[in-house]
């Protein structure tokens, strides 16, 4: 991957050709980018635009606005809405909301748990970018499976050879431990982090790479917060699992010591840990442990955000991740690698590990025209009432950043130009299902599956009966 000096020919949404000036065709409009940087849009596979359900949090035109704005061009949205996204129904529901009001593209994901198994056949037929299991409480209360459970879920979408995005946590330590801790009065900012130490990473993780070794599921684990849990992902990669992993901008720069000034701002499910953690995680994106860079967008009000108790069967739904904006794009990464590696990181490795490449993540001969403009030179202060998002409230306010997108093209459109969302743009996004291309999945142990043994069982039961 590399940069270069040159121009861009787009026709029909799609990338037509990539050079010299001179070896453009014939253009109808022509726009001058020089001295700016043009990188392929970024993918965001872990967004929550709490639409429908909560549109007073997020919608999916404020959302995607808000993406736009830092260069975003395709998100991928979470199932934790009501209704949750776990059945035909209200996943097609879902489709007709993003698509009336979205100017970027996007992917629904679909709720896999206990109670959706069985609708996981209908999910993929309905167009999901894949499923997400929660395996620890967050917000929503979705019920976390158990084990075997789990173990099914994966076997029944393995054969699809749809990504399984995880919420890595272990569900019973963090009942076990929050509920202690309410016992004591514990309702400090840090009773939080007590309640989801990084054990219960460490332990999820290892289970799903196991789960996913032994059916041949692919999955992905989200949010990554903390040096110790990289030990079975790497593990897991090591034996062959197909399993890839993201952290967040909050995760690499954000630590304890600002819960002093910022506490309810930046609770979020897992927590901001010690800072001892940013260099192994950083170290883990540039050696490929880590795999891509996602915001975890998880918009709540401001009167939320900043209330007093951190614990307690009152707040439940405690998990009120970081209230950072797409707008943010991560750039402030840029100051730890090349663009290079952010373009991977936030683009092309997205693009592959969902199957959207080469349509999305380059730029390059017949891919999709999703770009972002920037002016990497650009200094500028982040602010909560800039955003473009309806959540006014961020960990971010107020901190001097350099490097700033300008415009984004969303297959060829402008659909933010000079800083301003262009008129006509919503509803101009569209799902990426229909693009979407997985490689062929290599499954395992097919024959000691649930529908395996059951069905073995009872054509058992009738030949003994015969």
């Amino acid at each position: 991957m590399r940069w270069r000096v040159g121009s861009i020919a787009i026709k029909d949404g799609r990338i037509l050709s990539v050079g010299a000036i001179g070896a453009m065709p014939p253009a109808l409009d022509v726009f001058d980018a020089s001295g700016l940087h043009i990188l392929p849009g970024a993918i965001d596979v872990h967004v929550h635009f709490r639409d429908p359900g909560y549109p007073d949090k997020e919608d999916w035109a404020s959302g995607t606005a808000a993406a736009a704005f830092g260069g975003v061009t395709t998100v991928f949205d979470m199932p934790n809405t009501i209704p949750p996204t776990g059945n035909e129904e209200a996943l097609a529901a879902k489709h007709e909301i993003a698509a009336s009001k979205a100017c970027i593209d996007f992917g629904l994901y679909g709720l896999l748990g206990d109670d959706t198994i069985e609708h996981v056949p209908a999910l993929v037929r309905g167009g999901v970018i894949g499923f997400k299991l929660y395996m620890g409480n967050t917000f929503g209360r979705i019920a976390s499976p158990s084990s075997g459970a789990m173990l099914e879920a994966f076997e029944v979408v393995a054969p699809t050879g749809k990504r399984i995005s995880l919420h890595a946590e272990t569900n019973s330590i963090i009942e076990r431990r929050q509920e202690r801790l309410v016992r004591a009065g514990r309702q400090d900012p840090l009773a939080h982090i007590a309640s989801r130490p990084a054990v219960v990473a460490v332990e999820a993780v290892s289970r799903a790479a196991i789960l996913a070794e032994w059916t041949g599921a692919r999955v992905h684990i989200l949010h990554i917060s903390s040096a110790e849990e990289l030990r079975p992902l790497r593990e897991g990669k090591a034996r062959g699992v197909d399993i890839t992993g993201e952290t967040c901008p909050h995760y690499l720069m954000l630590s304890t010591d600002d819960y002093h000034d910022l506490a309810g701002i930046i609770r979020v499910n897992p927590p901001v840990r010690e800072a001892r953690n940013h260099e192994p995680l950083w170290a883990a994106l540039a050696d490929g442990t880590i795999d891509l860079i996602a915001t975890d967008h998880a918009p709540h009000t401001p009167e939320e955000k900043t209330r007093k108790r951190y614990l307690g069967r009152g707040l439940r739904i405690s998990g009120r991740r970081d209230a950072d904006a797409a707008d943010a794009d991560g750039g402030q990464t840029r100051d730890r690698m090349s663009i290079c590696d952010y373009v991977r990181l936030s683009s092309f490795n997205p693009a592959k590990i969902w199957g959207l490449y080469p349509r999305k993540g380059a730029i390059q001969l017949g891919a999709e025209a999703d770009l972002a403009i920037v002016d990497l030179k650009r200094e500028h202060t982040l602010t909560d009432a800039a955003l473009q998002s309806r959540a006014k409230i961020s960990p971010w306010n107020g901190r001097r950043v350099k490097g700033l997108p300008l415009h984004t093209l969303v297959r060829g459109r402008f659909v933010m130009k000079d800083r301003a969302l262009v008129d006509g743009t919503r509803g101009w996004g569209r799902s990426v299902h229909k693009i979407q291309h997985m490689p062929e999945p290599v499954l395992r142990n097919t024959e000691l599956t649930m529908q395996a043994i059951v069905r073995n069982g009872t054509e058992r039961g009738r030949e003994h009966v015969a």
